[in-house]
């Protein structure tokens, strides 16, 4: 894979591409990771022109503008974007927890763009008790105010980094390397996170779980969703399962492992993708 930078109206986005001759794949990350998390699983997806952008706020890519709010919303846009700086009317997405809910967005709301979608440890979006809204509204705009007074963490070698990355995710050593390798900024002192620290506040408003089930049965290209299992806490038995069960053109695959199984057993997980891209 190689480096590529493009402009979108939300700033300059840096990313990796495989550039093959086969399908057009839009790959998106999770929350916190970056292009890096698809380095394992590349090589292993035959000829696609695999196009893995760092998405504002994460990786080498800008953060959005002060005063700019990181949202699903948001990040549609942003993908579609990113799809017409490419000159891509019609591509494929491949997502991985929040890069896998994006793109559960923009399959849902903008069809005609998207011939098919490979979801891999979310689908749709995050619900709340509608009961919650006030509650986490509060939330969102005290952590926003806060980290006004936050300071980075400057890191002398990346290795303390490294062992962070693997103790919050359960990670190896070495995909948790890939991860801050690239998520790592040079500072006075040493390297800090290059990450906008706003992603780390909570979500101002989310859907209802009815909204959820509506965006999932509105996605309409053919899906192929892939859990780990165990599940997440987050991601719970049997919902998980039903709401994969509300696609229209809909698979489900399971397979043993943990929440980056694409990084940690990269083959199993390119034998469920198979042929599923170049399918007519």
């Amino acid at each position: 894979m190689h480096d590529f930078e493009l402009e979108i109206p939300a700033g300059r986005i840096r990313g990796l591409r495989s550039g093959g001759a086969g399908p057009k794949v839009l790959a998106l990350h999770g929350w916190l990771d970056n292009a890096a998390s698809f380095v394992p699983l590349a090589p292993r997806l035959g000829d696609l022109d695999l196009v893995c952008p760092d998405l504002p706020g994460h990786g080498r890519s800008d953060h959005l503008p002060r005063g700019t709010e990181y949202t699903f919303a948001g990040a549609l846009h942003n993908v579609l974007d990113i799809a017409d700086a490419l000159g891509w009317e019609r591509f494929a997405l491949l997502g991985h927890s929040m890069g896998a809910g994006i793109a559960s967005l923009v399959a849902a709301g903008c069809p005609e763009r998207i011939e098919r979608l490979v979801a891999i440890e979310a689908l749709g979006a995050l619900p709340e008790a509608a009961d919650r809204t006030a509650t986490r509204l509060r939330e969102a705009v005290v952590a926003n105010r806060a980290l006004r007074d936050k300071r980075l963490r400057v890191f002398v070698d990346p290795a303390p980094a490294i062992r962070a990355r693997m103790q919050a995710n359960g990670l190896s050593e070495p995909v948790a390397r890939l991860l801050v390798e690239r998520g790592l900024a040079a500072v006075d002192g040493g390297q800090a996170w290059s990450s906008d620290p706003r992603l780390t506040v909570p979500t101002m408003v989310r859907m209802t779980g009815e909204q959820v089930d509506d965006l999932i049965a509105g996605i309409t290209c053919p899906t192929r969703v892939i859990y780990a299992d165990p599940p997440q806490p987050y991601l719970p038995e049997p919902d998980r399962t039903r709401r994969a069960r509300l696609l229209p053109d809909g698979d489900l695959v399971v397979l043993p492992g943990g929440h980056h199984l694409h990084m940690e057993t990269p083959d199993a997980v390119a034998q469920a993708i198979g042929g599923f891209f170049h399918a007519a």
